[in-house]
């Protein structure tokens, strides 16, 4: 991790809503974000770590992930720009039930999760606000766990292409993420992640090389995700 102050909010193309309702409540002064940089693969927090700052992913992307005995850990969903890291500090949780690494170069927003809390309690449009977000993020943990324990493991593979279609907003998409990793969003092996895509390969539902992936038969991969 390194830290920087090269990105400047008020200039910033990305405009969190802590800093637009401190600007809007006139306690700009007071918003004093740390900036920090992880490389590719850094922890940028660590499961029952305490939870000090709100963080905003301003570019690039990170994985959530639950970390389980003998290293089998099941990521809940990749982190894109905009999306929280920590909101949970805001209801007096005092620890992350998670941990969240980087899956590329990653640059954070890190703002003191106390001044966070004197907006929350004292904006109704920004408690809105990150209500909305932390209820968005409930929603899709509730549906991995659902996937997850619900599906066979052909089910959770298509599941795991189509959340990837929907990050990158396309058919076809430069996978991010390693086979083992593939592996840790459907709660299998590498191997069984590996096995799987050249089934779908060779079922010509999806086509990849390297880490080139595209899906040829859309409706065929959401066919097998309704069915489990």
């Amino acid at each position: 991790m390194r830290f920087t102050n090269q990105i400047k909010c008020a200039s910033c193309n990305l405009k969190c809503d802590i800093y637009l309702t401190a600007v809007e409540m006139g306690l700009a002064d007071k918003f004093e974000p740390i900036q920090a940089v992880y490389k590719k693969h850094e922890v940028i927090c660590r499961q029952n770590s305490s939870v000090s700052h709100a963080i905003v992913i301003v570019e690039g992307q990170a994985k959530m992930l639950i970390e389980g005995v003998n290293q089998k850990n099941i990521i809940m969903y990749i982190l894109v720009p905009s999306n929280y890291i920590g909101l949970i500090g805001v209801y007096d949780i005092k620890t992350y039930a998670y941990s969240v690494a980087a899956i590329s170069e990653c640059y954070t927003c890190q703002i003191d999760i106390n001044f966070v809390k004197e907006l929350y309690f004292s904006n109704s449009n920004f408690l809105k606000k990150l209500n909305f977000a932390f209820g968005a993020s409930v929603n899709s943990i509730m549906e991995k766990l659902i996937s997850l324990n619900q599906k066979q493991i052909r089910g959770r593979v298509a599941d795991s292409l189509l959340y990837l279609s929907k990050i990158y907003d396309a058919t076809s998409f430069t996978l991010g993420i390693t086979r083992k990793e593939l592996g840790e969003m459907s709660a299998i092996s590498e191997e069984n992640a590996v096995r799987l895509l050249s089934e779908f390969k060779n079922e010509n539902i999806i086509g990849f090389e390297g880490k080139e992936i595209t899906i040829k038969n859309l409706a065929r991969l959401k066919k097998i995700s309704e069915v489990g």
